[in-house]
């Protein structure tokens, strides 16, 4: 039997580029060079595609673009020899691929438009696809979906739209329709690692966070502040998932922005602590049929709140987790006992399935 080839696409054009680079060289580390041949690819901000043989750490600090081995990489499209086209010193050639591994976070990577093409192409890969991948980066319409299933429990939320938004105007219809109670949160209808949420307690706050948010997106939420835990667990499957315990959130920030996420190190996630059985069992059952309500492959991460009364509250589902050392979801397998090694494995024969 003939070794299968995995291409593994990082970068992008997301305010993520620099995460998705870095969660790709643990994937890199971790896929099984016995078992897979593996050829890589990346992604620059601009949008521009490259094969290249750069090694992990020009990978992790971005200086793979100036690698010599880059080479234009483009998608074929047909059907019959499934795979890319790329242009090197010798001319144009087909590199064929068994699967992708889009280790890609954000928009035009986790939102389906990634996925479509490869689907068109008839491309195995990993992960959900065009129309999960959509609709779970696209928090707003994630959260009617799990809310219209009677799923989970949610925070009160109402979505602002960028055409014709006077944030001054939008600011006093929403302190209306939260009858003036502070603290809120403006989020980015579709982006990732907290990137362009802020908390806001005053008007003024508010006006400034829904500038931010639209810098982001052109479609925001303002939810109520969830006081509670903020819990995640890790779901691994297609027609069966398997889902982990709960692992916990300790933020260095007020709350678990970007930077308490990446940059300081005070910040760390850990194995929940005093959770009953039954609690557990609520969260994982929770997590799974929300997992299926959006018709998730692969893997992804269910993140909620749990409130001092005990009520769970459904935060956000990421169909394309981080696989960074400090990132939760390769962390709660390990947690399982399944390497991070055995994970991208199992990720890979879900794909090829």
């Amino acid at each position: 039997m003939s070794r299968k080839i995995i291409l593994v696409l990082f970068g992008g054009e997301s305010s993520e580029h620099e995460i998705s680079r870095l969660s790709a060289v643990s994937v890199l580390r971790s896929i099984d060079r016995g078992d897979y041949d593996v050829v890589t690819a990346g992604i620059r901000k601009d949008g521009s595609w490259f094969l290249t043989e750069a090694g992990l750490s020009a990978i992790a600090d971005g200086s793979w673009e100036k690698d010599k081995s880059n080479a234009p990489l483009s998608l074929s499209l047909d059907r019959e020899n499934p795979g890319f086209r790329c242009v090197t010193e010798e001319g144009e050639k087909t590199l064929a691929v068994d699967a992708v591994f889009p280790v890609l976070h954000g928009k035009y990577g986790e939102d389906g438009t990634v996925q479509g093409m490869l689907r068109t192409a008839g491309i195995p890969f990993v992960g959900s696809d065009t129309k999960t991948s959509a609709a779970c980066m696209d928090k707003g319409l994630a959260k009617a979906l799990v809310e219209q299933a009677e799923a989970a429990n949610m925070a009160k939320c109402c979505i602002l739209y960028r055409i014709g938004c006077d944030p001054a105007e939008a600011a006093e219809g929403v302190e209306e329709f939260f009858r003036g109670e502070y603290p809120l949160f403006v989020k980015p209808a579709a982006s990732g690692s907290s990137v362009g949420i802020s908390k806001v307690r005053t008007r003024e706050e508010l006006i400034a966070g829904i500038g931010v948010a639209f810098a982001e997106d052109s479609k925001i939420l303002v939810e109520e502040a969830i006081i509670g835990r903020e819990l995640e667990v890790a779901v691994l499957g297609n027609d069966s998932p398997r889902v982990t315990a709960a692992g916990e959130i300790i933020s260095a920030n007020e709350f678990y922005d970007y930077e308490a996420k990446y940059q300081d190190r005070g910040s760390r996630t850990e194995t929940a602590q005093g959770l009953s059985p039954d609690k557990q069992e609520e969260i994982r059952e929770t997590a799974i049929r929300i997992y299926r309500i959006m018709e998730c492959r692969g893997l992804a991460r269910v993140d909620f709140f749990l409130q001092e009364d005990g009520k769970l509250v459904f935060n956000e589902i990421n169909t394309m987790p981080g696989f960074t050392e400090i990132s939760m979801y390769p962390q709660l397998w390990q947690t399982e006992g399944m390497s991070c090694g055995e994970l991208v494995g199992h990720l890979i024969r879900l794909a090829l399935e």
